[in-house]
Protein backbone atom coordinates (compact mmCIF):
# COMPACT_ATOMS: atom_id res chain seq x y z
CA UNK A 1 0.00 0.00 0.00
CA UNK A 2 1.19 3.94 -0.29
CA UNK A 3 1.53 5.60 2.53
CA UNK A 4 1.97 9.18 0.62
CA UNK A 5 5.66 9.14 0.64
CA UNK A 6 7.69 8.33 -2.61
CA UNK A 7 8.21 5.14 -0.54
CA UNK A 8 6.06 2.05 -1.09
CA UNK A 9 5.40 0.04 1.80
CA UNK A 10 5.08 -4.29 1.43
CA UNK A 11 3.12 -5.65 4.43
CA UNK A 12 2.59 -9.27 4.89
CA UNK A 13 1.88 -11.53 7.60
CA UNK A 14 4.58 -13.42 9.99
CA UNK A 15 5.05 -16.84 8.82
CA UNK A 16 5.47 -17.63 12.92
CA UNK A 17 2.61 -15.71 13.93
CA UNK A 18 0.27 -14.19 11.50
CA UNK A 19 1.18 -10.67 12.73
CA UNK A 20 1.64 -7.71 9.98
CA UNK A 21 5.18 -7.20 9.04
CA UNK A 22 6.07 -4.62 6.84
CA UNK A 23 8.96 -3.31 4.24
CA UNK A 24 9.43 0.21 3.73
CA UNK A 25 12.77 0.21 2.26
CA UNK A 26 13.09 -1.87 -1.35
CA UNK A 27 17.12 -2.80 0.22
CA UNK A 28 15.30 -4.71 3.30
CA UNK A 29 15.85 -7.95 3.06
CA UNK A 30 14.94 -8.89 6.88
CA UNK A 31 12.69 -7.83 9.63
CA UNK A 32 12.04 -9.08 13.45
CA UNK A 33 8.48 -9.46 13.90
CA UNK A 34 7.61 -7.39 16.93
CA UNK A 35 5.03 -10.02 18.41
CA UNK A 36 6.55 -13.06 18.15
CA UNK A 37 10.74 -12.23 17.76
CA UNK A 38 10.23 -14.07 14.63
CA UNK A 39 13.87 -13.69 11.91
CA UNK A 40 11.95 -13.09 8.24
CA UNK A 41 13.34 -12.64 5.26
CA UNK A 42 11.75 -11.11 2.32
CA UNK A 43 12.05 -12.90 -1.38
CA UNK A 44 10.13 -10.83 -3.76
CA UNK A 45 6.45 -10.56 -1.99
CA UNK A 46 7.21 -14.18 0.07
CA UNK A 47 8.32 -14.20 3.94
CA UNK A 48 10.14 -16.95 4.85
CA UNK A 49 10.69 -17.66 8.84
CA UNK A 50 14.71 -18.50 8.88
CA UNK A 51 14.47 -18.25 13.37
CA UNK A 52 13.79 -16.65 16.42
CA UNK A 53 15.62 -13.36 17.66
CA UNK A 54 16.95 -12.61 21.28
CA UNK A 55 15.49 -10.32 23.45
CA UNK A 56 16.56 -6.66 22.72
CA UNK A 57 18.51 -5.26 26.28
CA UNK A 58 17.11 -1.57 27.17
CA UNK A 59 20.07 0.47 25.93
CA UNK A 60 18.07 3.88 27.09
CA UNK A 61 18.46 5.43 24.75
CA UNK A 62 16.17 8.63 23.45
CA UNK A 63 15.85 6.89 20.11
CA UNK A 64 13.69 4.59 18.65
CA UNK A 65 12.06 2.79 15.74
CA UNK A 66 9.95 5.94 13.55
CA UNK A 67 12.07 8.33 14.83
CA UNK A 68 12.88 10.60 12.21
CA UNK A 69 15.32 13.43 11.55
CA UNK A 70 17.01 15.51 9.16
CA UNK A 71 20.68 14.65 7.74
CA UNK A 72 22.43 16.68 5.08
CA UNK A 73 19.15 17.92 4.15
CA UNK A 74 17.75 14.94 3.91
CA UNK A 75 15.11 13.36 5.45
CA UNK A 76 14.99 9.72 6.65
CA UNK A 77 13.40 7.67 9.75
CA UNK A 78 14.99 4.84 11.90
CA UNK A 79 13.82 1.22 10.27
CA UNK A 80 15.80 -0.83 12.16
CA UNK A 81 18.31 -1.52 15.30
CA UNK A 82 21.24 -3.55 15.94
CA UNK A 83 22.60 -4.64 18.82
CA UNK A 84 26.08 -6.06 18.90
CA UNK A 85 28.62 -7.57 21.21
CA UNK A 86 32.37 -7.72 21.47
CA UNK A 87 35.41 -8.01 24.01
CA UNK A 88 34.79 -5.08 26.14
CA UNK A 89 30.65 -4.97 25.97
CA UNK A 90 28.06 -3.93 23.08
CA UNK A 91 26.73 -1.16 21.04
CA UNK A 92 24.13 -0.06 18.84
CA UNK A 93 23.48 1.05 15.19
CA UNK A 94 20.04 2.38 13.76
CA UNK A 95 19.24 1.56 10.29
CA UNK A 96 17.91 5.02 8.82
CA UNK A 97 16.02 4.70 5.43
CA UNK A 98 15.61 8.13 3.81
CA UNK A 99 12.65 9.65 2.21
CA UNK A 100 13.81 10.12 -1.24
CA UNK A 101 14.57 6.79 -2.48
CA UNK A 102 17.90 7.96 -4.77
CA UNK A 103 19.20 8.44 -1.43
CA UNK A 104 19.29 5.58 -0.16
CA UNK A 105 20.19 4.35 3.47
CA UNK A 106 22.20 4.95 6.14
CA UNK A 107 23.54 4.10 9.87
CA UNK A 108 23.30 5.90 12.72
CA UNK A 109 25.96 4.32 15.13
CA UNK A 110 26.88 4.56 18.58
CA UNK A 111 30.49 5.81 19.10
CA UNK A 112 32.39 5.52 22.07
CA UNK A 113 29.22 7.43 23.93
CA UNK A 114 28.75 9.51 20.95
CA UNK A 115 27.10 9.16 17.63
CA UNK A 116 28.25 9.12 14.19
CA UNK A 117 25.81 9.19 10.84
CA UNK A 118 27.31 6.85 8.11
CA UNK A 119 26.53 6.24 4.67
CA UNK A 120 27.25 2.95 2.66
CA UNK A 121 30.13 3.46 -0.19
CA UNK A 122 31.76 1.42 -3.10
CA UNK A 123 35.89 0.88 -3.11
CA UNK A 124 37.55 0.91 -6.87
CA UNK A 125 39.31 -2.38 -5.23
CA UNK A 126 38.92 -5.21 -2.97
CA UNK A 127 38.89 -4.63 0.68
CA UNK A 128 41.97 -6.98 2.17
CA UNK A 129 41.32 -9.37 4.53
CA UNK A 130 40.67 -7.77 8.36
CA UNK A 131 44.29 -9.35 9.59
CA UNK A 132 46.04 -7.05 7.19
CA UNK A 133 44.93 -4.09 9.30
CA UNK A 134 47.01 -3.59 11.93
CA UNK A 135 45.71 -1.50 14.65
CA UNK A 136 47.58 1.96 14.89
CA UNK A 137 49.00 1.75 11.45
CA UNK A 138 48.28 4.41 8.23
CA UNK A 139 47.02 3.00 4.71
CA UNK A 140 45.38 4.96 2.14
CA UNK A 141 42.27 4.45 0.99
CA UNK A 142 41.45 5.63 -2.66
CA UNK A 143 44.16 8.24 -2.18
CA UNK A 144 43.01 9.42 1.15
CA UNK A 145 44.61 8.37 4.44
CA UNK A 146 43.22 6.55 7.38
CA UNK A 147 44.47 5.32 10.41
CA UNK A 148 43.88 1.93 11.91
CA UNK A 149 41.82 2.64 15.16
CA UNK A 150 39.79 -0.78 15.87
CA UNK A 151 40.25 -4.51 14.65
CA UNK A 152 37.83 -6.50 16.93
CA UNK A 153 36.18 -9.89 16.57
CA UNK A 154 31.77 -9.27 16.77
CA UNK A 155 28.57 -11.14 17.26
CA UNK A 156 25.06 -10.06 16.86
CA UNK A 157 23.82 -9.74 19.33
CA UNK A 158 19.97 -8.93 18.95
CA UNK A 159 18.04 -6.90 16.20
CA UNK A 160 14.79 -4.92 15.95
CA UNK A 161 12.54 -4.08 13.00
CA UNK A 162 13.60 -4.34 9.39
CA UNK A 163 17.44 -4.55 7.81
CA UNK A 164 18.97 -4.64 4.86
CA UNK A 165 21.16 -7.77 6.09
CA UNK A 166 21.24 -9.73 9.16
CA UNK A 167 24.84 -11.59 10.05
CA UNK A 168 23.80 -14.76 12.11
CA UNK A 169 23.08 -14.97 15.43
CA UNK A 170 25.80 -15.24 18.08
CA UNK A 171 28.21 -15.99 14.89
CA UNK A 172 31.72 -14.10 15.59
CA UNK A 173 32.81 -12.25 12.49
CA UNK A 174 35.71 -9.24 12.14
CA UNK A 175 35.07 -5.29 12.39
CA UNK A 176 37.41 -2.55 11.65
CA UNK A 177 37.38 0.86 11.77
CA UNK A 178 39.82 3.58 10.30
CA UNK A 179 39.86 7.07 10.83
CA UNK A 180 40.79 10.38 8.86
CA UNK A 181 42.61 13.28 10.33
CA UNK A 182 39.36 15.72 9.22
CA UNK A 183 37.12 13.20 11.87
CA UNK A 184 35.91 10.74 8.95
CA UNK A 185 35.33 7.57 9.81
CA UNK A 186 35.33 4.10 7.90
CA UNK A 187 33.80 0.96 9.01
CA UNK A 188 34.61 -2.31 6.97
CA UNK A 189 31.92 -5.16 8.40
CA UNK A 190 33.00 -8.64 7.37
CA UNK A 191 29.32 -9.76 8.57
CA UNK A 192 28.15 -11.40 4.83
CA UNK A 193 32.01 -12.88 4.13
CA UNK A 194 31.60 -16.33 5.67
CA UNK A 195 28.20 -17.07 3.76
CA UNK A 196 30.33 -15.91 0.54
CA UNK A 197 29.41 -12.02 0.15
CA UNK A 198 32.00 -9.49 0.56
CA UNK A 199 32.77 -6.82 3.47
CA UNK A 200 30.80 -3.80 3.36
CA UNK A 201 32.22 -0.38 3.62
CA UNK A 202 30.34 3.00 4.98
CA UNK A 203 31.90 6.51 5.88
CA UNK A 204 30.51 8.66 8.29
CA UNK A 205 31.12 11.64 10.74
CA UNK A 206 30.26 12.79 14.22
CA UNK A 207 26.46 14.18 14.46
CA UNK A 208 24.80 15.73 17.51
CA UNK A 209 21.21 14.43 18.20
CA UNK A 210 19.84 17.73 18.28
CA UNK A 211 21.16 18.60 14.70
CA UNK A 212 19.30 16.06 13.43
CA UNK A 213 16.24 17.54 14.00
CA UNK A 214 14.43 14.55 15.53
CA UNK A 215 10.71 14.17 16.12
CA UNK A 216 9.51 10.80 17.40
CA UNK A 217 11.90 10.29 20.20
CA UNK A 218 10.80 8.12 23.18
CA UNK A 219 8.87 10.17 25.65
CA UNK A 220 10.30 11.16 29.14
CA UNK A 221 8.33 8.78 30.73
CA UNK A 222 8.99 6.15 28.05
CA UNK A 223 12.56 6.50 29.54
CA UNK A 224 11.65 5.79 33.52
CA UNK A 225 12.07 1.85 33.39
CA UNK A 226 12.72 0.27 36.58
CA UNK A 227 16.09 -0.32 36.98
CA UNK A 228 17.77 -4.00 37.07
CA UNK A 229 18.98 -5.18 40.14
CA UNK A 230 20.92 -8.27 41.86
CA UNK A 231 23.05 -9.68 44.51
CA UNK A 232 26.66 -8.78 44.61
CA UNK A 233 28.57 -12.17 43.91
CA UNK A 234 30.84 -10.71 46.90
CA UNK A 235 28.76 -9.56 49.62
CA UNK A 236 25.32 -9.92 48.37
CA UNK A 237 23.95 -6.72 48.98
CA UNK A 238 21.52 -4.88 46.02
CA UNK A 239 23.52 -3.82 43.02
CA UNK A 240 21.09 -1.24 41.23
CA UNK A 241 22.24 -0.97 37.60
CA UNK A 242 21.03 2.54 36.29
CA UNK A 243 21.98 2.52 32.66
CA UNK A 244 21.41 -0.73 31.01
CA UNK A 245 23.73 -0.59 28.48
CA UNK A 246 26.54 -0.23 31.24
CA UNK A 247 29.19 -3.50 31.22
CA UNK A 248 31.05 -2.69 34.17
CA UNK A 249 29.27 -1.45 38.04
CA UNK A 250 30.86 -1.64 41.36
CA UNK A 251 29.07 -2.63 44.49
CA UNK A 252 27.72 -0.10 47.12
CA UNK A 253 28.61 -1.75 49.53
CA UNK A 254 32.01 -3.38 49.31
CA UNK A 255 33.25 -1.85 46.39
CA UNK A 256 33.57 -4.54 44.57
CA UNK A 257 34.36 -4.28 40.82
CA UNK A 258 31.09 -6.44 39.00
CA UNK A 259 31.24 -7.78 34.98
CA UNK A 260 28.06 -6.86 33.41
CA UNK A 261 28.96 -7.91 29.91
CA UNK A 262 27.10 -11.50 29.87
CA UNK A 263 24.40 -9.86 31.58
CA UNK A 264 22.66 -10.11 34.85
CA UNK A 265 21.49 -13.36 34.58
CA UNK A 266 24.54 -14.83 33.93
CA UNK A 267 27.19 -16.09 36.30
CA UNK A 268 29.01 -12.65 37.52
CA UNK A 269 32.55 -12.42 37.86
CA UNK A 270 34.15 -9.53 40.58
CA UNK A 271 37.21 -8.33 41.84
CA UNK A 272 37.96 -7.25 45.62
CA UNK A 273 38.99 -3.30 45.18
CA UNK A 274 41.50 -2.06 48.13
CA UNK A 275 42.03 1.59 49.97
CA UNK A 276 38.98 3.31 48.74
CA UNK A 277 39.62 6.34 46.68
CA UNK A 278 37.53 9.53 47.87
CA UNK A 279 35.51 10.91 45.06
CA UNK A 280 35.42 15.03 44.83
CA UNK A 281 32.62 14.87 42.93
CA UNK A 282 30.14 12.13 44.35
CA UNK A 283 28.14 9.73 41.70
CA UNK A 284 24.97 10.76 40.89
CA UNK A 285 25.47 14.69 41.23
CA UNK A 286 24.78 16.99 38.63
CA UNK A 287 26.41 19.95 36.84
CA UNK A 288 26.12 22.31 34.18
CA UNK A 289 29.26 22.06 31.50
CA UNK A 290 28.95 23.08 27.68
CA UNK A 291 25.75 24.31 27.81
CA UNK A 292 24.22 21.03 28.86
CA UNK A 293 23.20 19.05 32.09
CA UNK A 294 25.77 15.83 32.95
CA UNK A 295 25.55 13.04 35.79
CA UNK A 296 27.99 11.32 37.05
CA UNK A 297 28.05 7.93 36.71
CA UNK A 298 31.15 6.57 36.85
CA UNK A 299 34.66 7.06 38.08
CA UNK A 300 37.98 5.94 37.84
CA UNK A 301 41.41 6.51 39.49
CA UNK A 302 44.60 5.58 37.02
CA UNK A 303 48.38 5.46 37.47
CA UNK A 304 51.09 6.34 35.22
CA UNK A 305 54.58 5.54 35.13
CA UNK A 306 57.37 6.62 32.09
CA UNK A 307 59.38 3.65 30.24
CA UNK A 308 61.62 2.15 32.41
CA UNK A 309 60.53 4.42 35.07
CA UNK A 310 59.49 3.00 38.28
CA UNK A 311 57.94 6.33 39.86
CA UNK A 312 54.55 6.07 39.18
CA UNK A 313 51.98 9.80 39.52
CA UNK A 314 48.09 9.29 39.80
CA UNK A 315 45.10 10.98 38.40
CA UNK A 316 41.13 10.81 38.69
CA UNK A 317 38.45 10.05 35.62
CA UNK A 318 34.79 10.94 35.98
CA UNK A 319 32.26 9.58 33.66
CA UNK A 320 29.80 12.10 32.46
CA UNK A 321 26.51 11.03 30.62
CA UNK A 322 23.37 13.03 28.62
CA UNK A 323 21.00 11.43 27.11
CA UNK A 324 21.37 13.27 23.90
CA UNK A 325 25.40 14.19 23.79
CA UNK A 326 26.52 10.63 25.13
CA UNK A 327 29.39 10.08 27.22
CA UNK A 328 32.36 12.74 28.22
CA UNK A 329 34.84 12.92 30.61
CA UNK A 330 36.13 15.41 33.54
CA UNK A 331 39.95 14.54 34.39
CA UNK A 332 41.18 15.67 37.41
CA UNK A 333 45.22 15.55 37.32
CA UNK A 334 47.43 17.21 39.80
CA UNK A 335 48.70 20.32 37.02
CA UNK A 336 44.91 21.10 36.40
CA UNK A 337 41.26 20.24 35.06
CA UNK A 338 40.10 19.20 31.94
CA UNK A 339 36.97 18.45 29.83
CA UNK A 340 37.56 15.96 27.06
CA UNK A 341 35.77 12.90 24.97
CA UNK A 342 36.73 10.51 22.19
CA UNK A 343 37.61 11.72 18.70
CA UNK A 344 35.90 10.78 15.61
CA UNK A 345 38.52 11.27 13.39
CA UNK A 346 42.13 10.29 14.28
CA UNK A 347 44.66 12.76 14.55
CA UNK A 348 47.90 13.22 11.54
CA UNK A 349 50.69 11.47 14.04
CA UNK A 350 53.62 9.27 13.36
CA UNK A 351 54.98 6.86 16.00
CA UNK A 352 57.46 8.60 17.79
CA UNK A 353 57.03 11.85 16.34
CA UNK A 354 57.28 14.96 18.86
CA UNK A 355 54.11 16.52 17.58
CA UNK A 356 50.55 15.98 16.30
CA UNK A 357 47.82 17.16 14.19
CA UNK A 358 44.23 17.43 14.53
CA UNK A 359 41.63 19.87 12.92
CA UNK A 360 44.19 22.00 11.46
CA UNK A 361 46.13 22.81 15.06
CA UNK A 362 49.15 21.33 16.04
CA UNK A 363 49.88 19.88 19.09
CA UNK A 364 53.36 19.32 20.96
CA UNK A 365 54.16 16.23 22.73
CA UNK A 366 54.16 16.54 26.63
CA UNK A 367 55.02 13.00 27.85
CA UNK A 368 55.00 9.34 27.06
CA UNK A 369 53.68 6.85 29.47
CA UNK A 370 52.64 3.27 30.48
CA UNK A 371 48.61 3.72 32.71
CA UNK A 372 47.00 1.48 34.30
CA UNK A 373 43.28 1.44 36.31
CA UNK A 374 44.04 1.13 39.91
CA UNK A 375 40.35 1.92 41.86
CA UNK A 376 37.01 2.12 39.72
CA UNK A 377 33.46 3.34 40.97
CA UNK A 378 29.85 3.39 39.25
CA UNK A 379 29.02 2.19 35.81
CA UNK A 380 30.95 2.30 32.82
CA UNK A 381 29.38 1.28 28.80
CA UNK A 382 32.38 -0.38 28.47
CA UNK A 383 34.26 -3.26 30.27
CA UNK A 384 36.40 -1.98 32.66
CA UNK A 385 39.17 -3.91 34.31
CA UNK A 386 41.32 -3.08 37.39
CA UNK A 387 44.64 -3.50 36.18
CA UNK A 388 44.03 -2.64 32.59
CA UNK A 389 46.91 -1.10 31.46
CA UNK A 390 47.81 1.27 28.03
CA UNK A 391 50.34 2.94 26.79
CA UNK A 392 49.93 6.34 25.97
CA UNK A 393 50.87 10.01 24.60
CA UNK A 394 49.81 13.60 25.64
CA UNK A 395 49.83 16.37 23.71
CA UNK A 396 49.12 20.03 23.88
CA UNK A 397 48.33 23.47 22.51
CA UNK A 398 47.84 26.20 25.18
CA UNK A 399 44.87 25.05 26.78
CA UNK A 400 43.99 22.50 23.84
CA UNK A 401 44.45 18.95 24.82
CA UNK A 402 44.94 15.77 22.76
CA UNK A 403 45.69 11.90 23.84
CA UNK A 404 46.59 9.18 22.20
CA UNK A 405 46.12 5.56 24.08
CA UNK A 406 46.71 2.47 22.55
CA UNK A 407 45.31 -1.36 23.38
CA UNK A 408 46.18 -4.52 21.80
CA UNK A 409 43.08 -4.01 19.54
CA UNK A 410 42.09 -0.16 19.28
CA UNK A 411 44.15 3.00 19.54
CA UNK A 412 41.71 5.82 20.86
CA UNK A 413 42.14 9.38 20.59
CA UNK A 414 40.42 11.97 22.29
CA UNK A 415 40.77 15.51 22.65
CA UNK A 416 39.29 18.89 25.09
CA UNK A 417 40.63 21.70 26.63
CA UNK A 418 41.51 22.95 30.50
CA UNK A 419 39.19 23.87 32.80
CA UNK A 420 39.69 26.18 35.81
CA UNK A 421 38.71 24.28 39.28
CA UNK A 422 36.51 27.00 40.41
CA UNK A 423 34.19 26.61 37.41
CA UNK A 424 34.08 22.61 38.04
CA UNK A 425 32.95 23.75 41.55
CA UNK A 426 30.49 25.80 40.59
CA UNK A 427 28.83 23.74 37.37
CA UNK A 428 28.03 20.95 40.09
CA UNK A 429 27.32 23.64 42.94
CA UNK A 430 29.99 22.84 45.25
CA UNK A 431 31.22 26.55 44.98
CA UNK A 432 31.57 25.79 49.14
CA UNK A 433 34.66 23.45 48.59
CA UNK A 434 36.33 25.41 45.69
CA UNK A 435 39.60 25.59 47.71
CA UNK A 436 39.85 21.43 47.12
CA UNK A 437 39.55 22.09 43.31
CA UNK A 438 42.03 24.31 42.95
CA UNK A 439 45.27 23.17 41.19
CA UNK A 440 48.88 23.66 40.33
CA UNK A 441 47.77 25.64 37.25
CA UNK A 442 45.65 28.17 39.22
CA UNK A 443 47.53 31.21 38.84
CA UNK A 444 46.18 33.19 35.85
CA UNK A 445 48.97 34.50 33.29
CA UNK A 446 47.52 37.80 33.75
CA UNK A 447 48.72 37.97 37.50
CA UNK A 448 51.79 37.18 36.24
CA UNK A 449 51.91 39.92 34.01
CA UNK A 450 51.41 42.45 36.51
CA UNK A 451 54.66 41.45 38.91
CA UNK A 452 58.14 43.05 38.54
CA UNK A 453 60.95 40.31 37.04
CA UNK A 454 62.18 40.73 40.52
CA UNK A 455 59.09 39.81 42.11
CA UNK A 456 58.81 36.96 39.82
CA UNK A 457 62.28 35.38 40.58
CA UNK A 458 61.68 35.34 44.03
CA UNK A 459 58.20 33.71 43.99
CA UNK A 460 60.24 30.79 41.31
CA UNK A 461 62.77 30.62 43.92
CA UNK A 462 60.41 30.03 46.49
CA UNK A 463 58.43 27.78 44.91
CA UNK A 464 61.49 25.26 43.97
CA UNK A 465 62.46 25.17 47.66
CA UNK A 466 58.80 24.57 48.21
CA UNK A 467 58.60 21.87 45.86
CA UNK A 468 62.06 20.37 46.89
CA UNK A 469 60.66 19.87 50.12
CA UNK A 470 57.77 18.75 49.53
CA UNK A 471 59.14 15.89 47.32
CA UNK A 472 61.08 14.80 50.18
CA UNK A 473 58.62 15.02 53.03
CA UNK A 474 55.23 14.01 51.39
CA UNK A 475 53.87 10.54 51.76
CA UNK A 476 51.60 11.02 48.96
CA UNK A 477 50.43 7.98 47.44
CA UNK A 478 49.34 8.20 43.54
CA UNK A 479 47.39 5.23 43.55
CA UNK A 480 44.74 6.88 45.76
CA UNK A 481 45.30 10.36 45.43
CA UNK A 482 46.25 12.54 41.93
CA UNK A 483 50.04 13.54 42.74
CA UNK A 484 53.45 12.82 41.13
CA UNK A 485 56.62 11.00 42.30
CA UNK A 486 58.70 11.78 39.32
CA UNK A 487 60.27 14.81 37.75
CA UNK A 488 57.91 14.15 34.73
CA UNK A 489 54.08 14.76 36.09
CA UNK A 490 51.47 13.44 33.90
CA UNK A 491 49.00 16.34 32.34
CA UNK A 492 45.58 16.70 32.50
CA UNK A 493 45.01 15.78 29.01
CA UNK A 494 45.85 12.26 29.03
CA UNK A 495 44.48 9.07 28.55
CA UNK A 496 40.85 10.28 28.71
CA UNK A 497 38.15 7.49 28.82
CA UNK A 498 40.21 4.98 29.65
CA UNK A 499 40.20 1.44 27.71
CA UNK A 500 36.89 2.74 26.03
CA UNK A 501 36.45 0.45 22.96
CA UNK A 502 36.44 2.79 20.30
CA UNK A 503 35.43 2.30 16.73
CA UNK A 504 32.69 4.06 14.42
CA UNK A 505 30.27 1.71 14.93
CA UNK A 506 30.82 1.41 19.09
Amino acid sequence: MDTGSSQRTYTAACPGCGAPVSFRSAQSTHAVCGFCQSTVVRTGDVLARVGKMAELFDDFSPLQLQTAGVYNGQKFTLLGRLQYKYGQGTWTEWYAVFDDPAQGVGYLSEDNGAFVFSLPISLARTVPDAAQFRVGATTAIEGKTFSVASNEEVALLSAQGELPHLPELGRSFSMVELRSADGEVLSVDYGGVTTGGAPTVSRGTAVLLDDLQLTGLRSASGKEEQAQQFACPNCGASVKVALASSKSITCPACNSLIDLSQGTGAQLKHAMQDEPVELLIQLGSTGLLQGAKWQVVGFQHRTGSEPGDDEVFGWSEYLLYNQKRGFIFLVDAEDGWSLVKPTTGAPSYKPGASSASYLNTSYQLQSTYNAETNYVAGEFYWQVKRGEKTSNQDFSSGRSLLSREQSAHEVTWSSGNKLDGAVVAAAFKLDGSKMMFKRADVMPLSAVSGMSFKTIVILVVVGVLLLTLISRCSRCDPKVENCSSSSSSRTSGGSFGGFSGGGGHK
